[in-house]
């Protein structure tokens, strides 16, 4: 851990001196105990969760800077988060309990609490919004969570079972980890951290195919732009791959290591860089890091 810690202040005394581009830029989070997930908030800002805390953290990536913007109170989580750009909602995955909240990202208010599926076993991961809603993902059980916004208004949840090869998950195994989705809507996307394996989902039927040809070892997270799919692995890299045009086959496109990556759990694409967050997990459970951050990186 020193280790990361002394390269990360190297690299911020060389930003001072050095233009931008001559090594990644670390922004730490204030006072977190943990770091999950990450979304755009729009102009060159962006949303992180602590995952034990439930604050919600606010990142200026043209400042490099960081600020607690959301604080949760006692027994909130924060996993995966993703915004719904234009009603100026922030859907978040709450973990434990089955959990996940919508807070109102302009008044900083939570307007919305969901406990889904069975409160004493399900994790509720990470969640990807679409035009129609925000999907939730469940990591021990085969099953998404939809949560429909109608005028802007989160509405009533439902439960999708699913079918296939994506189907994995029990209470006693953890399978099911990230969700995104297609720009219409009309596919997602899930990442099993355990079989290091990427599934599209039918988000009419639940039903699930593996996409051939792709293998990420401890798959956290995936960033999709066009048909270029990044893999974010706890194994300390970031593999790309290319999808054909059905998303039903990958082929490799190169890897992405980084001396400051410590076990990154999630991303988002900013130009021709990503925001990688440092998760620290396997430093315990919950993670001991003395600071948690987020580095931006060549995609």
């Amino acid at each position: 851990m020193r280790r990361v810690l002394a390269l990360a202040t190297a690299v911020l005394l060389l930003a001072v001196a050095a233009p931008a581009s001559a090594a990644p830029r670390v922004i730490v989070l204030p006072g977190a105990t943990s770091a999950e997930g990450i979304t755009a908030a729009g102009g060159g800002e962006y949303y992180t969760g602590d995952l034990i805390a439930g604050t919600i953290f606010r990142e200026d990536v043209r400042r490099g800077t960081a600020e607690r913007f959301i604080e949760a109170p006692p027994g909130t989580m924060a996993a995966g988060v993703d915004l719904d750009h234009r009603h100026d909602l922030l859907f978040v995955a709450g973990g434990k309990g089955g959990k996940a909240y919508v807070y109102n990202v302009r008044t900083k208010a939570k307007v919305a609490d969901y406990t889904f599926g069975d409160p004493q076993t399900s994790f509720v991961n990470d969640v990807a919004v679409t035009p129609y809603g925000a999907w939730f993902t469940d990591s021990y059980h085969p099953q998404l969570f939809f949560v429909p916004v109608v005028a802007g208004v989160p509405g009533p949840p439902r439960t999708l079972p699913l079918t296939g090869p994506g189907a994995g998950g029990s209470p006693e195994n953890f399978f099911m980890n990230d969700v995104i989705a297609t720009p219409s809507g009309d596919k997602l996307l899930v990442a099993a951290t355990t079989p290091g394996k990427v599934y599209t989902i039918d988000p009419l039927t639940g039903a699930s195919k593996e996409i051939a040809g792709l293998t990420a070892p401890s798959v956290a997270s995936m960033v999709l732009e066009g048909h270029c799919l990044w893999a974010v692995q706890l194994d300390d890299k970031i593999t790309r791959w290319h999808l054909d045009g059905d998303l039903s086959n990958a082929t490799p496109a190169g890897t992405i290591t980084d001396p400051l990556f410590d076990q990154p759990v999630s991303a988002a694409k900013i130009g021709n860089h990503l925001a990688v967050v440092n998760s620290h997990i396997y430093s315990g459970y919950p993670p001991t890091s003395p600071t948690y951050e987020v580095l931006i990186v060549d995609a």
